[in-house]
């Protein structure tokens, strides 16, 4: 009887995810500037600033996208995606996002929760029981990686995995130096991996690990997202690929994006570069598979960190969103539910500019009055590999910069090309 329950459940998702809508936005399409408001001239500066940045060698170029009410006003590609093997940056490069992927892993979350699945503050022990009566960390020995524990005294639930403030740590890339070594002891898989390890494996070693705090009082940046990307399996009885494949990329037109690349789009990925000396040259690490997404088992989906993308599809995404949960004509989500989405949901609890919705930092009045980051409520995140993106619902405009580094410092181009996007509006 379960399992005939099971199957019933995972055919109403795989139906009714996305919906047909009345309202029929267009897709994204090019226009001149000047059609939407913005000034040609001035998008020119954008020009020199990236052009600024490569011959200062801050960066070894960057693909850029620009749009405004649903037209894309600018899409330009400098300088050299693999700087040793002589190989420009074209406009649908590839680009590993890493964190990127977190928004469109609460998309997904959000539209089974829309299918009536779940409660926001259900406990996600409920759905993977691993989770059930977390642990804070009481004691460690930083000699031998060991340590003691005590009662976190509260369930974590499904919104503060979105949010951020389950208590979860992640691992390599964690502030605290003891999470760190608690996760790598466990064997939980930061990121991605090109080894033969589903998500389920992982997560549930993560569950058995203790939190860095009682869930709810506090934000620390984790691998909650993966855990969601393992919750939306469940839920969905799909695998994540598979889902975000039939009720996101393809209803969305989002044709070049994929946790794995096919062999006939690995030749557009992006060459992860750092700089030696003055040089730039292929970024190699022990922490992961500089091959990842092309190569290895293929089988590892991380909903926090594991898809590549490009410029166009990443907007795409995006104007779904400032259009309120739909585009073309196809429905992933409710105004209602991106309206909420989009609204602090920590307090105080992530900064004093902006505030952490489902899957976004959210400009706030003062970050607005700051100036060169948007209106409020403007919404934006960015990726491991430097990658930065931001949309601001006031003024309906996106923009994206993609580059494709590693620990080298001094990049300025991100917070500079937000700037210039909104000092080119001319309306």
């Amino acid at each position: 009887m379960k399992k005939i329950l099971f199957v019933l459940m995972a055919v109403c998702c795989t139906a009714y995810a996305q919906t047909p809508s009345i309202k029929k936005s267009a897709p994204l399409t090019a226009a001149s500037p000047e059609s939407v408001g913005v000034s040609s001239q001035r998008l020119n500066r954008i020009d020199a600033m990236i052009n600024r940045a490569m011959e200062e060698n801050v960066i070894p170029g960057a693909v850029a996208i620009i749009t405004r009410n649903g037209k894309i006003v600018y899409q330009k590609a400098f300088g050299q995606s693999d700087v040793q093997a002589n190989k420009a940056f074209e406009t649908n490069s590839i680009f590993r996002i890493a964190s990127q992927s977190k928004a469109i892993t609460t998309t997904a979350v959000m539209m089974l929760w829309e299918e009536g699945h779940f409660f926001l503050d259900d406990p996600i022990s409920k759905y993977i029981p691993e989770f059930k009566n977390p642990t804070l960390l009481d004691r460690f020995n930083l000699k031998d990686s060991t340590y003691t524990t005590k009662p976190a005294g509260r369930e974590i639930t499904i919104r503060q995995l979105m949010n951020h403030t389950s208590g979860l740590g992640y691992g390599v890339i964690d502030g605290d130096q003891s999470f760190k070594a608690i996760y790598k002891k466990a064997g939980v898989t930061d990121l991605f991996t090109t080894e033969e390890i589903p998500i389920g494996e992982s997560v549930k070693k993560l569950a058995k690990l203790p939190l860095h705090h009682v869930p709810g009082e506090a934000y620390v940046y984790s691998e909650g997202i993966d855990v969601l990307g393992y919750f939306v399996e469940v839920i969905s009885g799909m695998k994540l690929d598979e889902y975000f494949s039939q009720h996101i990329f393809k209803p969305l037109g989002m044709s070049d994006t994929y946790f794995y690349l096919p062999k006939s789009k690995a030749n557009r990925l992006v060459e992860v570069q750092t700089k030696k000396g003055d040089k730039w040259v292929p970024f190699t690490d022990d922490f992961y598979d500089v091959n990842y997404p092309k190569t290895g088992a293929k089988t590892f989906f991380s909903g926090g960190a594991g898809l590549s993308s490009t410029v166009f599809d990443y907007a795409t995404f995006l104007q779904m969103y400032l259009n309120g949960g739909e585009l073309n004509g196809t429905r992933l989500l409710s105004r209602k539910t991106v309206e909420f989405m989009l609204e602090n949901q920590v307090g105080e609890l992530f900064g004093k500019d902006a505030g952490f919705g489902l899957g976004f930092s959210v400009l706030n009045e003062k970050g607005a009055a700051d100036g060169g980051k948007g209106s409020k409520g403007t919404f934006r995140w960015g990726g491991y590999f430097n990658t930065q993106y931001f949309a601001d619902p006031v003024e309906n405009t996106i923009g994206i910069i993609m580059k494709q580094t590693q620990q080298t410092g001094g990049d300025y181009t991100g917070d500079m090309f937000r700037q210039m996007v909104f000092q080119s509006i001319d309306d």
